[in-house]
C-alpha cells in the first residue's frame, strides 16, 4: 500500500512526470521484492537500517522514508543512520616515462615538415614543463629566455611563474623557430602558430595531443592535461620537492599537488608487489 501511496504522491503533489514515477516504482518494487526474498517477515513497516544498507548499491531513493513517515506509514526513518559511501577521488591519469621516452625518441612517430616539428614541440612543452592547456595557447615568442633557459607563464587570474627548462627542450624550440619564422605569412607574437600563423586553438592542440598520445599509450584519457600529470609524477618519482613541484605547476596551496603523492604511492607499491618474494 505505501508504494502506491508514494507513487500518487509523486504523481499529483510533486507533479512529477509519468517516466520518473515508473523508475520509482521500479525501484521500489525491487527494494520490496528484495527485503521479502530476504527475510519473509520484513514489511515496509519493520524494514531496518541493515536492511537498507545491505540495498545501498541500488537504486532505492531515501525521499520514500520520508513520504511514509509524513503519512503515518511507519513510525521511524531507519535510512537517517545510513551514510552513503565515500567517492574516493580518482588518481590522476599519467604516461609512463618509459612511455614518453619511446614516443619522443622514435623519428618514425613524428610527421616530417612543419606541421610533425610542431606537434612534437608541443609535447615536449607540456610534458617537460607541466603548463596548462591555456597557458601553452598564451605563450609568446618573447616569453622564451634561452639565456637563462627558461620561459615565462601566465597562468590562471594572470599570475606569472618562471619555469625552467633544458638542452632536449631547447633544441625543438630552436628548430620549431626557425621554421616557423620562415613561413610566409603574416604572423602573430604567439610561439606556437597554425598553418595559416595564428595562435593555436584548444580544439587543434587536443587533436595534436591526442592523436600522438594514441601513438605510445593505452589510457583512455590523452589530453594535455594527462602531460601535465606525468610532468609532474616523473618529477616526484625523480627526486623532486612537493613544494618544488607546486611552484612549478602554479598551484596555490601544496594541498592541490598532494594528489600526485598518492599517484607516486601507488606506483611504489606495485614495485613492492612485483619484487618482494613474500608480498
Amino acid at each position: 500500500m505505501m508504494t502506491e501511496d508514494f507513487l500518487n504522491y509523486l504523481r499529483y503533489e510533486r507533479n512529477r512526470s509519468e517516466l520518473t514515477v515508473r523508475r520509482y516504482e521500479q525501484s521500489l518494487r525491487d527494494f520490496e521484492s528484495y527485503f521479502k526474498n530476504r527475510e519473509g517477515q520484513l514489511s515496509w513497516e519493520s524494514v531496518d537500517s541493515d536492511v537498507i544498507r545491505d540495498w545501498m548499491e541500488s537504486m532505492m531513493d531515501k525521499g520514500d522514508m520520508g513520504f511514509a513517515l509524513s503519512r503515518g506509514l511507519v513510525t521511524h526513518d531507519p535510512s537517517y543512520v545510513v551514510k552513503g559511501p565515500k567517492k574516493q577521488k580518482p588518481l590522476p591519469q599519467f604516461v609512463r616515462e618509459e612511455e614518453m621516452n619511446r614516443l619522443l625518441d622514435t623519428p618514425q612517430m613524428w610527421q616530417e615538415g612543419f606541421d610533425g616539428l610542431r606537434a612534437r614541440t608541443i609535447i615536449i612543452l607540456f610534458y617537460e614543463t607541466g603548463i596548462r592547456l591555456a597557458e601553452l595557447i598564451g605563450l609568446d615568442v618573447a616569453d622564451v629566455d634561452f639565456a637563462a633557459h627558461q620561459i615565462k607563464v601566465t597562468g590562471k587570474r594572470n599570475k606569472q611563474r618562471i619555469i625552467p627548462f633544458g638542452e632536449e627542450l631547447e633544441k625543438a624550440l630552436q628548430e620549431y623557430l626557425s621554421q616557423r619564422n620562415a613561413l610566409p605569412l603574416q604572423m602573430e607574437p604567439a610561439l606556437i602558430l597554425s598553418d595559416k600563423g595564428r595562435r593555436m586553438t584548444r580544439s587543434l592542440v587536443e587533436k595534436i595531443v591526442k592523436q600522438h598520445l594514441s601513438l605510445t599509450t593505452t589510457l583512455k584519457k590523452r589530453t594535455p592535461h594527462v602531460l601535465r600529470h606525468s610532468f609532474a609524477t616523473a618529477m616526484l618519482n625523480n627526486g623532486a620537492g612537493l613544494e618544488d613541484v607546486r611552484l612549478l605547476l602554479g598551484h596555490e596551496s601544496v594541498a592541490t599537488t598532494q594528489i600526485y603523492t598518492h599517484t607516486t604511492f601507488e606506483q611504489l607499491k606495485r614495485v613492492y608487489e612485483n619484487a618482494h618474494p613474500r608480498a
